[in-house]
């Protein structure tokens, strides 16, 4: 079975791709991730917040700080620099690994470190890079335009200081996905990774303290970036990889069919171990000996070459029972 696919001009050897976590911060795990038959890793992200609360912490046990406000600077500048060579030292070790590609994932909140990173992570061997963007709504001034448009700015900023592939691992709590996507890929992005997982907020009422749930994703979870997955892989001019709720080879298969060109897997990993993915492997190659498929291509994206599925991509209905019938779908 030929299980080959391409993602933003790189061979793969199948179409799973270990997502950004803690599963992919050692040079020994993306190893492993590697033996068990991944396609590609994308390692934990590099988050600048983490990095300058580092140094904040640095500074404020000691008081001595306080006195020389020069040396806050000086400190911040070597926490940073000090983060960052600790995650290119990753890359570089991962590359002498493996021989699978290696993409770092960046989360930065300033326009002059997106740029800054992602030139020292092509200098270290990267094959591509993931933006794991989220700016988050925090100003109830801000436009949804404005947000869209910072978007924007930082890929076309990235695209001019790299030759790096560039992927966007995108939200899905926009306005119009159709829009920012298109109006990303027209700005250098090569790939869109549908979707972001974030933190999830909840409260302890016993304790009266926040906590998070859901830390995992479950199998449930699929059918939002299925959707999306299915409209936009035949319209955009990018590969589209699939995240969140792929839990087995069945999870993996539907989002080829939609047109997926990768799914990134993570939460299974945590619940099975790496050597999981060997399973799901296995299993896509029996279910595609039943179907008579020798090769990825012949079934990526046929749900979504049929026109008839367009109107299932796009319905947004709810099913009414009354009396043991069902009742005709309901447009919203």
């Amino acid at each position: 079975m030929n299980l080959e696919s391409k993602l933003m001009g790189l061979s793969i050897k199948n179409p799973i791709i270990v997502g950004s976590s803690s599963l992919t911060n050692s040079p020994g795990n993306v190893k492993k991730c590697e033996v068990a038959g991944a396609a590609a890793v994308v390692l934990k992200s590099l988050y600048e917040e983490q990095i300058i609360s580092d140094a904040q912490n640095i500074i404020e046990k000691d008081d001595m700080y306080q006195w020389y406000p020069e040396a806050i600077d000086f400190v911040k500048s070597l926490s940073v620099d000090h983060g960052l060579d600790k995650y290119l030292e990753l890359i570089h070790a991962s590359k002498k690994m493996v021989d699978i590609p290696v993409i770092p994932s960046i989360n930065c909140y300033s326009a002059n470190t997106w740029v800054s990173f992602a030139r020292e992570l092509e200098l270290a061997g990267a094959d591509a890079i993931e933006l794991n963007m989220s700016i988050f709504p925090k100003d109830e001034h801000q436009t949804s335009e404005e947000i869209e448009h910072r978007y924007l700015e930082i890929m076309t900023a990235i695209r001019k200081a790299t030759k790096l592939p560039v992927a966007v691992k995108l939200s899905s709590y926009f306005t119009n996905i159709r829009k920012i996507s298109n109006n990303l890929v027209e700005n250098g992005a090569a790939s869109l990774v549908l979707f972001n997982r974030f933190y999830r907020p909840d409260i302890d009422i016993d304790n009266l303290h926040m906590t998070t749930r859901d830390t995992l994703s479950g199998p449930e979870e699929i059918t939002l970036s299925l959707r999306w997955v299915g409209l936009l892989s035949n319209h955009l001019k990018c590969d589209i990889v699939a995240s969140t709720g792929i839990h087995d080879a069945e999870g993996v298969i539907k989002q080829m069919l939609a047109g997926a060109a990768a799914t990134q897997v993570c939460s299974i990993l945590y619940e099975n171990g790496i050597n999981f993915i060997s399973e799901i492997l296995s299993e896509m190659e029996r279910w595609m000996s039943r179907k008579g498929f020798s090769s990825l291509d012949e079934f990526k994206g046929l749900i979504h070459k049929d026109p008839h599925n367009t109107l299932g991509w796009e319905r947004i209905h709810f099913m009414k029972k009354s009396l043991g019938q069902i009742i005709k779908p309901i447009m919203i």
